[in-house]
């Protein structure tokens, strides 16, 4: 006989009423007592996604990840629309936080209707600050951005001009398509737990705790960091631009 492993989260969750027992909670990393729904929405369209930045348009070097610089992205979400930035290298998995504060003026229970978007990762704030970190990142190293669908990067357009960066956007409802990104989110939320206001942590907490990701040995980078893995990639393709330009 065969089983699903969604038969198996159903019969355990219905078993506790749609909940876990709290001793069951803490022996997942996630700490979600409550189980979602699969399929949340049945949506179809996002106007900001195009088709040259359709996943299947993207590059096929990016796939096999022997091409240092293509990033993967998303949002860590939080209370009262608190956010954090993930960006992830393919290669190497190095990780960048992207410290997204409320803009000024924002009220937590109060909404102008048709007023500016005022948390920290709506479209045009979100554009700005994320081409202010992977401006920081050498040229060699900035080749593609995949990100998922939401529309925080509806300015993706710009953004690409601003950076040289091209995005290419996953399909609905297939996290497997950015697993680098998805897999580093699930580690970040033992730092960043769900339930929690994201802005209480500063740009330095994001920093120390990208760094603490950044040393820790990986068994698939031959258990190098991704830090020395990421200085060596930048390191040879330093090299071999010297080479083709002497």
């Amino acid at each position: 006989m065969r089983i699903s492993h969604e038969a198996i989260y159903q019969s355990l969750y219905i078993q506790g009423r749609g909940a876990l027992k709290r001793e069951l909670v803490w022996c997942l990393r996630t700490g979600r007592a409550l189980r979602a729904p699969r399929e949340r929405s049945r949506r179809t369209a996002w106007a900001h996604v195009t088709e040259e930045t359709l996943i299947s348009n993207r590059p096929a070097e990016v796939q096999d990840r022997a091409v240092p610089g293509h990033w993967e992205g998303d949002l860590l979400i939080g209370l009262e629309r608190s956010a954090i930035g993930t960006v992830v290298e393919r290669t190497s998995r190095l990780t960048m936080l992207v410290h997204l504060p409320r803009e000024e003026g924002y009220a937590f229970k109060e909404s102008t209707k048709r007023g500016p978007a005022l948390s920290g990762y709506a479209a045009v704030t979100m554009k700005n600050v994320l081409t202010h970190y992977m401006s920081t990142l050498p040229e060699q190293v900035r080749k593609s951005l995949t990100w998922d669908r939401g529309k925080e990067l509806s300015e993706h357009a710009k953004f690409t001009i601003e950076t040289g960066i091209p995005v290419f956007f996953a399909d609905p409802r297939s996290p497997w398509q950015r697993g680098t990104n998805e897999n580093t989110n699930g580690l970040l939320r033992q730092y960043f737990p769900k339930g929690t206001d994201l802005t209480r942590w500063s740009a330095a907490d994001l920093e120390a705790v990208a760094h603490v990701l950044n040393t820790r040995p990986r068994k698939t980078l031959g258990w190098k960091t991704p830090e020395e893995v990421f200085n060596e990639q930048l390191l040879l393709l330093q090299e071999v631009r010297v080479a083709t330009t002497g």
